[in-house]
């Protein structure tokens, strides 16, 4: 494994069992992300980007073969060390936001350093700190109805932040924003890869932000179809 190889993946299988029939959802896949690079995971719906973005992100575990993030099997990690690498390692935004409702912003932003054991005033300093970094630094105490999609899409960045992942996971991260917002957002994660030099890994259907990134791996059947440079 090359030493600036922070995410690497080794004869990946990843199967169900539906009934008699054995579904392939990713079937044999070999994958190295650099440090610091920005990959888009693209393919048709059932082509296994999703399932892909789980195993990454340590959501789900293969059928076979490895996932290696800082040079980590984590397929091999017991249930308390796996929340350990989730918690400190990576940091996940997804489509849908997935705000607690009933807490502000700050609230939100500062539930990962309680789990990380981060005393709570240091939390919400750190919370404040980086809501202001994406724009929030006035809408703190607002609660998830009270903010548009941009401004919640902001607050999950925020939220996996918090912890100073050194991968960032983005599930459809434009797919329930309009235009103009969808460009914010993928404006403020390439900004964050570039200054934090976070690794970003994106699957999307988002042709726009598919043209920002370093490397797109478009997946079919379970398998890497093509790699190509953004």
């Amino acid at each position: 494994m090359s030493y600036d190889t922070i995410i690497e993946l080794r004869k990946l299988l990843r199967h169900y069992q539906m009934g008699d029939e054995t579904v392939k959802a990713l079937d044999g896949v070999d994958l190295e992300i650099k440090r610091g690079e920005y990959v888009s995971l693209v393919g048709p719906s059932g082509s296994g980007k999703t399932t892909l973005f789980n195993l990454i992100g340590g959501l789900d575990k293969p059928t076979n073969g490895s996932v290696f993030i800082d040079g980590v099997d984590i397929a091999q990690l017991d249930a308390y060390e796996l929340a350990w690498l989730r918690c400190r390692k990576i940091g996940y935004i997804f489509q849908t936001f997935n705000l607690i409702q009933v807490l502000t912003a700050l609230e939100n932003v500062a539930l990962p350093t309680v789990f990380a054991g981060i005393p709570r005033e240091e939390g919400l300093k750190k919370a404040e700190k980086i809501l202001k970094s994406v724009g929030l630094g006035d809408r703190l105490q607002h609660r998830p109805l009270e903010l548009s999609a941009g401004q919640q899409q902001r607050v999950a960045i925020a939220r996996a932040l918090a912890n100073d992942p050194a991968i960032l996971l983005a599930d459809e991260p434009t797919g329930n924003l309009d235009l103009n917002t969808g460009m914010e957002i993928i404006d403020l994660l390439h900004g964050l890869n570039k200054t934090r030099g976070l690794t970003l890994v994106a699957a999307t259907h988002d042709l726009k932000m598919i043209k920002a990134s370093d490397r797109i791996i478009w997946l079919r059947d379970g398998q890497v179809e093509k790699v190509e440079r953004g």
